[in-house]
């Protein structure tokens, strides 16, 4: 039986759970342990398909074609881990099975509640993960905050779990917020002794607390803290604010986490090296050799984490070329009139990502007649490809009104239409192209040289995709077909002849991307970025390195963040 770890949060949301999970799992994958994680989120949507990503962020698509929460983006890039549907877990998956289970008669009868029969359906969720692979270590978080009543379930199974597994076998860690009050000039603890209390009233007494601050905890901080939660002060981890998020391995393990982590789970303590981490990943964050200005051109950028893996990927080609990537969100509502489109002045690349609905479509469309028609590195990805085709098709090929059907059903040219499959799709959630599929690359392409491969595997989540009537005419144009489905009836990645780099794929290679190993296309943008900069004097100064998480901070106002 695996040993479990259950990461849990207090006093504030957002303090970084899903990546204090993923350091931990990177720390003890480094002393070669084996390691899954879990995300158990406790709201009642069956999953993030539909939501708002003003509301939740990024809808994370695994290879198995789960739309799962953004965290799980953090634990495939921080670990080896490749993860399914069983590691995101939803109040509304619980609820759902639960209450099929009653309408099947499977209870006989009797009185269907949350003590036992949500928690125990919550309990096998969490043995599932482990069933039919064999790991070391379980980490699941929990989401929410401690106290909140939607976490409760969650919670109460988790305290279950440990009475049947027993202490050796699993640990509890709770991230807390340690707040500095300016005024006072002090660190206060009294939040972190509260939401300690409230987890103690249910019967949950934390094993470590990582506490999250910006300023240094000193010993007699982490003494007072120790004593007043019940826990042992080397069990009170300081969580400092850093400039990257890829530093909290190794801030973790500067703390001794994983010292008390095989102490309290009898597992052999082996130091477990991060130096390639902090070598191949840290370093070249921290203190890249150059920089480059890339525009990300979408309607949700007023949220940070609604192009994180996006974004995170970017960092990742910039880390591959050695080089600091400063991205200029810019809200493409407000490139629809040729006025604004001197936001796109001094960007050496421009990346259109994936979304839904029609609002921001022409702001897109005329950031893509930008880059193809200056010759500016363009990367464009799901709907980023859509509207690649629909501008190629009126600006190219003067097809006046071609659109998407999504749009427009009754455009004149439907350059993009709905999958044969999708046609009768009633419900909307899960019903999409998800997951990973295969795509034949064909040779003497950008697409090529970029995987140096012949096929494919990438991860999808559309209903829509290129027409084929228009194939023979968009080819005759200069648009190549470079990559397509192994039917042949798909096309999967377009590129254009005159063009140094422009290159859209219907798919999102932003998840599959990690730090230590960028994805290709994401690093072949950045290079062909370098290459514009160089070629027009485009070079900017090294910025400096922000003080807070670039992922925690607003967007600045003139729309750029540090990456």
């Amino acid at each position: 039986m695996p040993k479990h770890i259950f990461v849990t949060g207090g006093v504030v949301s957002s303090l970084g759970k899903g990546i204090a999970s993923a350091s931990i799992a990177k720390i003890l994958e480094a002393k070669g342990l084996k390691v899954a994680l879990q995300k158990l989120d406790p709201y009642l949507n069956v999953d993030p398909g539909t939501m708002n990503p003003y509301q939740h962020g990024e809808v994370y698509v695994t290879d198995d074609g789960a739309e799962t929460d953004l965290d799980l983006g953090h634990y495939e890039r921080f670990t080896h881990g490749t993860l399914g549907r069983e590691n995101n877990v939803t109040s509304g998956q619980i609820y759902y099975s639960v209450i099929a289970k009653e309408r099947r008669g499977d209870y006989l009868g009797g009185t269907v509640q949350v003590v036992p029969h949500i928690t125990n359906a919550i309990k096998e969720r969490i043995r599932e993960v482990s069933r039919n692979k064999r790991y070391d270590v379980v980490i699941s978080e929990v989401g929410g905050t401690a106290g909140d009543i939607e976490s409760l379930p969650f919670l109460e199974a988790a305290r279950q779990f440990r009475h049947e597994v027993g202490r050796e076998n699993s640990l509890f860690i709770h991230l807390t917020l340690v707040p500095y009050i300016k005024a006072a000039g002090e660190l206060k603890t009294k939040p972190t002794q509260h939401s300690v209390g409230t987890l103690r009233e249910i019967g949950i007494q934390p094993d470590i607390l990582i506490c999250r601050t910006e300023k240094k905890i000193d010993q007699a901080m982490k003494d007072k803290i120790a004593l007043f939660c019940n826990v042992e002060s080397e069990a009170v981890i300081e969580a400092r604010d850093v400039a990257s998020i890829y530093e909290c391995p190794l801030a973790f393990k500067a703390e001794g986490i994983d010292k008390v982590i095989c102490q309290k789970l009898k597992i052999e303590y082996k130091s477990g090296s991060l130096q390639h981490w902090k070598k191949n990943v840290v370093d070249k964050a921290l203190h890249p050799k150059q920089w480059v200005k890339i525009a990300l051109v979408g309607k949700y950028i007023e949220l940070q984490d609604a192009y994180k893996s996006v974004c995170e990927s970017l960092k990742h080609g910039g880390i591959a070329n050695d080089t600091g990537v400063v991205i200029k969100r810019i809200n493409s509502e407000k490139l629809e009139s040729a006025r604004a489109m001197g936001q796109l002045q001094g960007v050496s690349g421009i990346l259109v990502p994936g979304g839904f609905g029609t609002r921001g479509i022409e702001g897109k469309l005329n950031a893509i007649r930008f880059a193809r028609e200056r010759q500016v590195p363009f990367f464009g990805i799901c709907l980023g490809m859509q509207c690649a085709v629909i501008e190629f098709a009126r600006n190219a090929l003067d097809m006046k009104g071609a659109h998407s059907t999504e749009f427009n059903k009754k455009t004149p040219f439907p350059v993009i239409s709905l999958l044969e499959e999708q046609q009768n799709v009633k419900d909307m959630g899960g019903t999409m192209r998800l997951g990973a599929f295969p795509c034949q690359v064909k040779k003497d392409t950008l697409a090529h040289k970029a995987y140096k491969a012949d096929e494919i595997s990438e991860r999808h989540r559309h209903r829509y995709e290129f027409n084929n009537e228009y194939r023979e005419k968009f080819q005759k144009a200069g648009m190549k077909l470079s990559g397509i489905s192994p039917s042949g009836k798909l096309v999967e990645i377009i590129e254009l002849e005159d063009h140094p780099w422009f290159l859209a794929v219907q798919f999102h290679p932003e998840f599959k991307s990690k730090p230590d190993r960028a994805h290709p296309l994401f690093q072949e943008f950045i290079r062909h970025a370098l290459f514009y900069q160089e070629a027009h004097g485009a070079g900017i100064p090294a910025p400096a390195i922000p003080e807070v998480l670039a992922e925690q901070a607003p967007p600045r106002e003139n729309g750029e963040a540090h990456a």
